[in-house]
């Protein structure tokens, strides 16, 4: 689940650009792409080989072990293509195109409601390989995460991830500062709460005087309190969204899921964002240059530039190699009186354009199942989607000496939201990518918001399509 969330450049038009990919992609997928299916459209004269893609390298080998089970027990060979993050979705939306694609893929929320639109995705439930996968096996909510608005099913639950702070251990005992400290803190826009006080006191200028000592010279800082490694574009997901789901009620939609009316303009947001870019102000976050786009804050934190930073649970296993004293605190208690995750699911879906769509249907129902997912925990890389199987992957986890209950508990006392799930995925991002690039790297007011979010809704407000 490496480089999970999409960075894309923002489209000169929107509307236009978004409807020109729609329509182009539409008519490529008609024209080419069902063309490449059997007649009826069931697959079921495509041979006994399954094509699967994801783009995780690190969970490449849990899957190939899946393979390996699965065809011990249906002779069905499953092929397995692996490509990075970036180029695995301009390669997948080429093959959509071209009709030339794998049966069954890894799709991401931020993707899949494009693909629903697009009328690519095979209904799982209405395959009989379906019937075999227990629904109330999966973690609360992440079943309905993969609906459609038409409520069939398009994805099969794969696994599951929180956000949490990891943090240097040594630099917190040289501050003076315990978990402890960690284990009650709190933020509030007015004046940071004690989860500031804490970044003030890890933040150690060039002279050695720390963030909350006179003479501290916020210019020329030497270890930063806190790293990010981009603005996060219109989610947020490892920089600002603990903050801003734990700062009121709001939440990025109107609805849970398929909204379609974002709230970029509300005040509580807008005084969160202001509040938390205003941390680079103040010396105790890097400002956008300190290090390149592509150093990531595992990187950031490895080599003692940073004290700490909020990342996914599935970076669990990067952090734990560190050559540093690694811990991980739950995020900080908001105004709301919670602290909150945002909660994110990967999925399994099977191409309309497969000519083999009954194996693949197979293979992607095993995947569903708890002798898959097990397989899947004993590599300790992800949190399966299976509940019993998360119980084996924390053992596994928690093997590093490092706890997995940051990440566990949003999960068992319901303190999530979802990632965004709506229409526009893609434009959201390329509008709010500017966006948020500008409050950090120009620290602009986030009232600057209120007009992205404007040119955000009206794709929504403007839009063609029957979603029904």
């Amino acid at each position: 689940m490496n480089e999970r969330i999409p960075r894309t450049g923002r489209p000169s038009s929107p509307m236009i650009t978004r409807r020109t990919a729609l329509a182009s992609l539409a008519a490529g997928t008609a024209a080419l792409g069902l063309g490449a299916c059997s007649s009826d459209g069931t697959g079921s004269q495509g041979g006994s080989t399954v094509e699967y893609w994801l783009w995780d390298s690190l969970q490449k080998p849990a899957y190939e072990a899946c393979a390996e089970r699965f065809k011990e027990k249906t002779g069905i060979t499953v092929n397995i293509t692996q490509t990075g993050w970036d180029d695995y979705w301009t390669k997948l939306t080429a093959a959509f195109i071209a009709g030339t694609g794998p049966d069954a893929f890894i799709d991401h929320v931020s993707k899949f409601a494009q693909f629903v639109d697009l009328d690519v995705l095979v209904p799982l439930d209405e395959q009989e390989a379906w019937a075999g996968v227990d629904e109330s096996s999966f973690q609360a909510g992440l079943i309905d995460l993969w609906k459609g608005e038409d409520g069939h099913q398009y994805g099969c639950p794969k696994d599951w991830d929180t956000v949490a702070v990891f943090y240097n251990r040594d630099m917190l005992a040289q501050a003076g500062l315990s978990e402890a400290d960690l284990a009650d803190w709190s933020w509030n826009p007015a004046d940071g709460g004690t989860f500031e006080k804490i970044l003030a006191r890890l933040t150690v200028d060039k002279n050695g005087v720390r963030g909350d000592e006179p003479g501290f010279d916020k210019n020329r800082v030497a270890v930063y309190g806190l790293g990010i490694q981009d603005a996060g574009t219109g989610d947020g997901q490892t920089q600002w969204s603990p903050f801003t789901g734990s700062a009121g009620d709001w939440f990025y939609t109107n609805k849970e899921t398929w909204g379609n009316h974002y709230r970029y303009d509300e005040k509580v947001f807008q005084d969160t964002m202001d509040w938390y870019f205003g941390l680079v102000d103040k010396g105790y976050m890097a400002p956008r240059g300190t290090f390149s786009s592509t150093t990531s804050t595992d990187v950031q934190l490895g080599s003692g530039k940073i004290a700490m930073c909020f990342n996914g649970s599935w970076m669990f296993g990067t952090y734990a190699k560190l050559d540093v004293e690694v811990g991980i605190a739950a995020n900080p208690v908001g105004p709301n009186g919670k602290s909150v995750s945002l909660f994110n699911g990967l999925g399994d879906s099977i191409s309309k354009q497969s000519a083999n769509i009954d194996n693949a249907s197979k293979w992607v129902s095993f995947l569903g199942t708890a002798e898959a997912q097990d397989i899947v925990a004993s590599y300790g890389i992800v949190f399966p989607a299976i509940s019993s199987s998360t119980d084996k992957a924390v053992q596994v986890f928690e093997q590093t000496g490092l706890p997995t209950q940051p990440f566990t508990r949003h999960v068992e006392d319901g303190s999530t939201f979802f990632f965004p799930l709506t229409y526009f995925g893609a434009d959201v991002a390329a509008i709010m990518k500017p966006a948020t690039d500008d409050l950090w790297t120009n620290r602009v007011p986030a009232s600057t918001l209120t007009k992205y979010n404007e040119q955000v809704n009206l794709l929504f407000e403007t839009s063609a399509h029957d979603k029904g």
